[in-house]
């Protein structure tokens, strides 16, 4: 997977900088009539809402099994959407609160079934959370738990060796450390820290902002059963790896675990080829302080060992960082694997981030400034996490106005937004994106009240399960049209037809099209530069980071449902 993508841009200017190329008057061809929504369906009282492409003016939702009209609108005035190249209404049906299982009809078109339930996430989000024992490391996967999936231990990780680039007096070049346990990180089987590190940032804040709804969730793993709440004992398993990523020495933190380049389309237990810790990063140390700083108030009330082992490594990684402020990833010449580099970038938000995170847990001041402009969050940029971290546990002046800021012009983009979502731009991971922005309006309700906030975010999920140009849902295995040919070694290499289910793919990408050719790729629009094969890591690999924060946003949607 090739990880050394651009930097974030400012929500509110990079539309226009990526849509600028496509041709405004070149029609996408549609079947009059075309009816994209969430595949799964809606909370009763929650926003519903579907695109339409076709020239009618009203639409009806019929009752699944007698085909009765149960409600009839209006739809909303045509709209194009450069993004897709498409003309398109929106079906609001948001009054229609009845449970039960509908379609939506417009004309002579019907769309899929779908159910307006109370429940009707909960089954995704279990999944979701899922995927990622499927991804553990180091360990057998037993029919019990793993069902079809089963399969045996690969990458034990016990002996792994000191590539020259982390090599130090205690250290040396060769020499080898065990660093067991943790998540395969995408389609490829390394481990790396910084992804890692927001990966379980966002599956904590989930537990902490969300803790009743969070803690129900029952997965069936090897662990379920125990005091600990499965979405903790699902996120221990990780963390367990990262604490083996510090040097106990001078609490540096090394920024990856893997082989040199990546293996073949083949099960885990079949890559036999050694497994390197590659060197030390300053955003590697101060993205593993906010996640062990965090972990360290979560996990206390579970395992107080634990959390103070994990306070005393966040405090060790932050003071190697203070001594060690820019050293920035540089892959060494024998290693072609995920770079996770940021070559350039200021590391503020990282600082912030691990500074919050260090506050809250410890009631001590430790410095940074709230980075200018905040930003979505994502695997570069932990601060607006921080801040909605810090603003669950107490008032801030100065960090509300500046979340605010951001919630603010992604709810605006929202309602200008033809397709009704929250921004309009698609690069490398662009479901995630739209996952982050969900997160940060779902965040801005829990604050505010407004129910504008929650709508909006609402909206920009149904994208990623269905509600989309492609009508794909970006979620295996949920939905009457999701991928089946990811790129993803396991569910390559294992000879079952259906991949594994709850992952999140990366979704439409017009930044790459190397994977599988450029003459693959044949939409010049942006919200259609997706494939469903298995070459196009660009658009249908997933990744942990990617399923972490549908995790978040499923759950927070249902606790708000």
């Amino acid at each position: 997977m090739k990880k050394n993508l651009v930097l974030s841009l400012m929500v509110s200017s990079i539309l226009g900088i990526i849509l600028s190329c496509t041709p405004a008057s070149q029609a996408v061809p549609q079947p009059e009539n075309t009816i994209h929504l969430n595949q799964l369906g809606y909370l009763p009282h929650g926003y519903k809402s579907a695109v339409i492409i076709g020239s009618s003016e009203t639409f009806n939702i019929v009752d699944a099994q007698t085909q009765a009209v149960v409600h009839k609108g209006s739809l909303g005035e045509p709209q194009y959407w450069e993004a897709s190249g498409e003309t398109v209404r929106l079906a609001d049906f948001s009054s229609f609160t009845q449970p039960g299982s509908y379609r939506l009809q417009v004309g002579a078109a019907s769309s899929h079934e779908f159910d307006i339930d109370r429940n009707v996430f909960s089954e995704v989000s279990k999944a979701s959370v899922k995927a990622f024992y499927f991804h553990r490391a180091g360990v057998a996967l037993d029919e019990k738990h793993a069902g079809i999936y089963a399969r045996t231990a690969g990458h034990p990780d016990t002996e792994v060796v000191i590539h020259a680039s982390a090599a130090s007096a205690s250290r040396p070049e060769g020499s080898m450390i065990s660093s067991p346990k943790g998540w395969y990180d995408a389609g490829d089987y390394g481990k790396y820290i910084v992804n890692s590190a927001i990966t379980v940032s966002t599956m904590m804040s989930a537990f902490e902002h969300y803790p009743e709804k969070a803690g129900m969730l029952v997965t069936n793993i090897p662990e379920s059963g125990d005091e600990t709440p499965d979405l903790l004992d699902e996120t221990r398993w990780n963390l367990d790896w990262m604490l083996t990523m510090q040097d106990p020495e001078d609490g540096g933190v090394y920024h990856k675990l893997t082989t040199k380049s990546f293996p073949g389309m083949i099960m885990p237990e079949m890559d036999t080829e050694s497994r390197w810790i590659v060197m030390k990063t300053t955003p590697a140390a101060l993205d593993f302080a906010a996640s062990m700083a965090q972990a360290s108030r979560v996990y206390k009330a579970y395992d107080m060992e634990f959390s103070e082992k994990c306070l005393a490594a966040s405090i060790k990684a932050w003071e190697w960082a203070e001594k060690n402020r820019d050293v920035y990833y540089k892959q060494p010449e024998d290693i072609s694997t995920g770079a996770y580099d940021q070559p350039g970038k200021p590391f503020n938000d990282e600082k912030f981030w691990a500074a919050t995170e260090l506050s809250i847990t410890t009631g001590e001041k430790y410095e940074a400034e709230i980075p200018t402009p905040l930003l979505v969050p994502e695997w570069r940029d932990g601060a607006a996490l921080a801040i909605m971290n810090l603003l669950n546990y107490r008032s801030y002046d100065a960090a509300e106005t500046a979340f605010f800021v951001l919630a603010d012009s992604l709810l605006k983009e929202q309602q200008n937004s033809a397709y009704d979502i929250s921004n309009d731009y698609f690069r490398w991971g662009s479901t995630s994106d739209f996952l982050n922005q969900s997160m940060v309006l779902l965040y801005a309700y829990k604050l505010s009240g407004d129910k504008n906030y929650k709508d909006a975010a609402q909206s920009t999920f149904d994208y990623v399960l269905g509600k989309n140009p492609l009508g794909h849902s970006f979620v295996t295995g949920f939905g009457k049209k999701t991928s089946r040919h990811i790129h993803h070694r396991p569910s390559e290499a294992d000879g079952i037809v259906e991949p594994q289910p709850g992952w999140v793919i990366g979704g439409p990408n017009p930044e790459n099209q190397e994977d599988c050719g450029a003459e693959a790729y044949t939409s010049p629009y942006p919200a259609l530069a997706f494939i469903d094969e298995l070459c196009s890591y660009a658009t249908n690999e997933i990744a942990i980071n990617w399923n972490g924060i549908f995790v978040y946003v499923s759950i927070a949607l249902d606790a708000e449902g």
